[in-house]
């Protein structure tokens, strides 16, 4: 199958920021990648699936929480704004508040080769360590959005290897791509075609107070990753401004109102019947607990609201917060090499945030997601998929001239 891209009709993508340099997207400033790669540790890889003469149109989002994710577990929390929707490994999740497994994004029929996948490679990594004895204890976390307007997911083109693949060859500090990639590929959003964006955000904190009673100075990133395929084109707004609204008013006042009204027409059709879904990933480095972290994947909900979400009923809204700040050992009461006695109480020493003090991160959460919603509109390209079906590109030639005239330009 090839992974290259399908030649497109929309001109060049830039990121939100560099279409409008003025645009408000909160008073927080994003790392040097304004990526989820921003948070040290964290590792990604993306692959686009484009097969069958225009027929396949879907891929694959792998992130890693850290290397050594089998063995370290992250703090994590889950929140559901809607569950028309599947993210697997969430029930463990939300009964300890660990994460120690790959996430990984594709489409909706998928889901059970990405599960497979993460089971191959787990088997073929321990094999080394541990011998053919499957004596330790893995839920992969997949989760997944629909794509069949552009993709035909009768052919289940997301295969196991593809999941090797994306956990072998993912990178660290590495920019993201957006748009028409990743699980993000065969996606629409807003009614224009959506997909993969990111952004990540940089606050200010203290550590632990040393002997002398001083808390050192410390900054922490917060990134969050969507995988963008909802809601419809009158609700989008950009930073206030009703950029969805206008240009379909405006459309509708052109010489080629008809056919606008026809594409419009059939765009609410295919979102009647399947709206679509949006999956939010957020990582940080701030040393957080499980209860905290469903606090912060619950503030993802004003990033999305902000575009222009409303949760309709068919739509999966499921978003995921996880900490690199502390490594919590798993695989220790399984196989002959036991570690500890799970009967024996065993207290652990970890760092966690004061809640007093955890606004900023509440609020750089919430940007986050914003813009990288943004950032995956963008990026995106006008894909011709299935059957002909033609989903267009946010038009960012018309959204810097409607910008301009509520002074964003």
């Amino acid at each position: 199958m090839s992974t290259t891209t399908v030649p497109t009709s929309s001109g060049p993508r830039a990121r939100l920021r560099d279409v409008l340099p003025n645009v408000w997207l909160g008073e927080y400033k994003p790392g040097p990648l304004n990526a989820l790669t921003d948070v040290p540790g964290v590792a990604i890889h993306t692959q686009q699936i484009h097969s069958h003469g225009g027929a396949v149109n879907t891929g694959v989002t792998t992130i890693l929480p850290r290397r050594d994710w089998f063995n370290k577990a992250c703090y994590a929390g889950i929140f559901r704004l809607n569950g028309s929707g599947e993210m697997t490994g969430s029930h463990w999740i939300e009964e300890t508040g660990l994460l120690h497994s790959p996430i990984v994004i594709t489409n909706s029929f998928a889901v059970g080769a990405a599960y497979e996948g993460i089971y191959r490679y787990a088997i073929a990594e321990q094999q080394a360590h541990r011998g053919d004895s499957v004596d330790w204890f893995l839920l992969p976390v997949v989760a997944e959005t629909f794509d069949g307007w552009l993709n035909d997911l009768s052919i289940f083109a997301v295969t196991p290897e593809h999941i090797v693949t994306g956990i072998t060859e993912a990178k660290e500090g590495v920019p993201v791509p957006e748009g028409n990639t990743g699980g993000g590929t065969g996606m629409m959003c807003q009614g224009y075609k959506g997909g993969t964006g990111t952004s990540s955000r940089v606050v200010s904190g203290l550590g632990v107070p040393g002997p002398d009673g001083v808390a050192p100075e410390k900054t922490y990133t917060i990134a969050a990753l969507v995988q963008a395929n909802y809601g419809r084109q009158k609700h989008l707004r950009i930073s206030g401004v009703p950029v969805g609204r206008i240009i379909a008013d405006e459309d509708a006042k052109s010489a080629a109102a008809e056919e606008a009204k026809k594409k419009e027409e059939e765009m609410n059709k295919v979102k009647d019947q399947k709206d679509g879904s949006i999956i939010i990933i957020l990582a940080t480095d701030a040393p957080l607990h499980p209860t905290q972290l469903q606090r912060i994947a619950k503030r993802a909900t004003i990033g999305l609201a902000k575009v222009g979400a409303h949760a309709h009923n068919p739509s999966g809204d499921i978003f995921l917060a996880f900490s690199t700040a502390n490594e919590v050992q798993v695989q220790t009461v399984t196989g002959e090499a036991r570690k500890v006695d799970p009967f024996k109480a065993t207290a652990r020493l970890v760092e966690v945030t004061d809640d007093h003090t955890i606004n900023a991160l509440f609020e750089a959460a919430a940007d986050a997601t914003e813009e990288a919603i943004y950032n995956a509109l963008c990026g995106a390209e006008t894909m011709v998929g299935h059957k002909g079906h033609v989903v267009e590109a946010l038009p960012l030639d018309r959204v810097k001239d409607i910008m301009g005239r509520y002074g964003y330009a």
